[in-house]
């Protein structure tokens, strides 16, 4: 389902920040605002007043009034009406000014919500425009354990029963941080930025297998939690292969150099995925931190795989010449 929001939501989240207040239409409180309808319409989500490609909040400032005050009655009356039939979530009058007594007529009969704030326009428009995108994002739930490694958002994904919880807590002992266990929220709020949240539910908990439930905050102190933060990296672990399954495909000289990396997509981006084998002796703390670390080297232009390929290609040349 799309992610939706009500005008009386709207202006329940804002009305303090933004010093609403009630003109007119109230019975139209319910009207709601689906993500979906802003996938294929050319208006913004919030705007200044726009008779042709209408916003879904329609702001009215002291031009736009001026404006429709310049207008003959007949003219003015039209052009209301042609506001109203396009059913904005709602109109907003900025600036403390005096709403208009034919507005206040045609947003009552027609239950179109009309406000009135004392913040002027484009500070309206920002937030508005900022809140409803950030509400409506496009959102998904993955199946995983969120950590902050390294001031790096790192989900730890895998099957049931590879360890994910276990590593998690050797992590937060080892001073990251905890996000969201078994169901993060994930939201794109920017074209390459995915922010991952916790659901209200599951807010400070931990689940791990012959300790039930865990209180992270409780135990381990406020710092042991973070309550958002970017997706920058997946680490995808593997159990070994049991007795009886059909053995996995071993390593080529190549991934042994360059790790088993690849891409996994959500919603619109591809996040890159580290794949580490959870087997006997291996220290997955240290090795999930080593893969934050490389990452980040990584994201800042330094790959040693490639820079020791590049060494061993030029030192087969000196050795040729």
């Amino acid at each position: 389902m799309y992610a939706r929001i009500s005008a009386g939501e709207l202006f329940e989240q804002q009305c303090e920040r933004l010093d609403l207040r009630w003109f007119a239409g109230q019975a139209g409180e319910d009207r709601f605002l689906e993500a979906g309808e802003t996938l294929a319409r050319r208006p913004s989500l919030a705007g200044y007043l726009n008779a042709i490609y209408p916003n879904k909040v329609q702001i009215l400032g002291t031009e736009e009034l001026a404006w429709l005050d310049a207008l003959d009655s007949r003219h003015r009356w039209e052009t209301i009406e042609k506001i109203i039939q396009f059913r904005p979530l709602a109109l907003v009058i900025s600036k403390g000014q005096s709403c208009p007594a034919d507005l206040i007529v045609a947003a009552e009969e027609s239950g179109t919500p009309l406000w009135g704030s004392s913040c002027r326009g484009h500070e309206l428009l920002n937030l508005l425009q900022y809140h409803l995108a950030r509400t409506l994002a496009p959102r998904v739930t993955l199946h995983g354990v969120f950590m902050e490694i390294y001031s790096i958002g790192v989900l730890i994904t895998g099957d049931a029963g590879a360890g994910k919880s276990e590593l998690a807590l050797e992590l937060i002992s080892r001073g990251h941080r905890l996000v969201a266990d078994d169901a993060p929220e994930f939201t794109q709020i920017a074209p390459d930025v995915l922010d991952g949240t916790c659901p209200e539910m599951l807010q400070d908990l931990l689940e791990v297998r012959g300790l039930g439930v865990l209180n992270i905050r409780e135990m381990f102190g406020d710092t042991a939690v973070k309550g958002n933060k970017y997706l920058r990296l997946i680490i995808h672990l593997t159990r070994p292969t049991r007795a009886g399954d059909p053995p996995g495909p071993e390593m080529t000289g190549l991934e042994r150099l360059t790790g088993e990396n690849s891409a996994r997509r959500v919603l619109d981006l591809d996040v890159p995925t580290t794949t580490l084998p959870v087997m006997p002796g291996r220290n997955l703390a240290v090795l999930a931190e080593a893969a934050a670390r490389l990452h980040s080297l990584r994201m800042k232009g330094m790959d040693p795989a490639a820079a020791f390929i590049a060494r061993h290609s030029n030192f087969l040349e000196r050795g040729e010449s």
